[in-house]
């Protein structure tokens, strides 16, 4: 793993800094693999990362979208991390209906809903059950008790190894998300953070040593790159 932390001065430099890295991964990935497999993050901080995207001439064919996780609710839901990204980019481009691989959320039971999105993913990348895939980019947030996609401190969903997608629990409410290990398989991840209320995370999270079951985005650590931009309110107390 190789790890970059990068402090900008405002949201703003932040968003220019992050697509000027998706960008580059984006087309490193088409050029050597042919496409870009890349997974979306919901919440704020993300979206004018996608309404810039939105505005860039690329290949859409050549770019397949998936998502980190999802609250279990109906796609057209404010709450919907499906809707957010379709709004901010995706319906303004001309990429294939057939390239966006959104986490189902129509299912009675949760788990289920998981495994069907872990079996889209089985026949998609064309691994067997065990199998892990690497992502090309993987875009994460934190919150402020340092969550990242749907993985809560003190949840299940953490310990869970064996598998690329699990149900995720906020206050009792479901959410799908990717697994620890399949986030830590990609080839890059990013996280996008901002805000001076993100800042006691990211000490525990870039400490020495803490609990990673306390502050879950500890346990992101991928074989790939890790790239941290956050901007100057909620990183200018690192010391990275």
């Amino acid at each position: 793993m190789s790890k970059t932390v990068e402090v900008l001065p405002d949201l703003a430099s932040l968003i220019h800094r992050g697509l000027e890295l998706s960008l580059a991964e984006i087309k490193s990935a088409i050029a050597e693999r042919g496409q870009c497999t890349l997974a979306l993050a919901g919440g704020g901080t993300p979206k004018p990362l996608y309404e810039a995207l939105a505005t860039q001439d690329l290949p859409w064919e050549k770019i397949q979208i998936f998502w980190g996780d999802e609250r279990y609710v109906p796609p057209d839901d404010s709450d919907s991390n499906q809707r957010m990204a379709r709004q901010a980019w995706l319906d303004q481009v001309p990429i294939p209906v057939a390239n966006l691989h959104p986490i189902p959320t129509d299912e009675a039971d949760p788990a289920v809903a998981a495994q069907k999105y872990e079996q889209h993913l089985q026949a998609f990348f064309g691994i067997a059950p065990g199998e892990f895939p690497a992502l090309d980019l993987i875009f994460l947030g934190i919150g402020n008790d340092g969550h990242t996609a749907s993985l809560f401190p003190h949840t299940e969903a953490l310990q869970v190894c064996d598998r690329l997608i699990t149900v995720g629990n906020k206050d009792g409410q479901p959410r799908i998300t990717f697994t620890v290990p399949l986030i830590n398989q990609a080839r890059c991840v990013m996280f996008l953070v901002a805000g001076e209320s993100k800042q006691p995370a990211l000490e525990q999270i870039f400490a020495p040593e803490a609990e990673a079951s306390d502050y879950p985005a500890r346990f992101i650590q991928p074989t790939g790159k890790l790239l941290w931009l956050l901007d100057q309110p909620a990183g200018n107390r690192l010391k990275p």
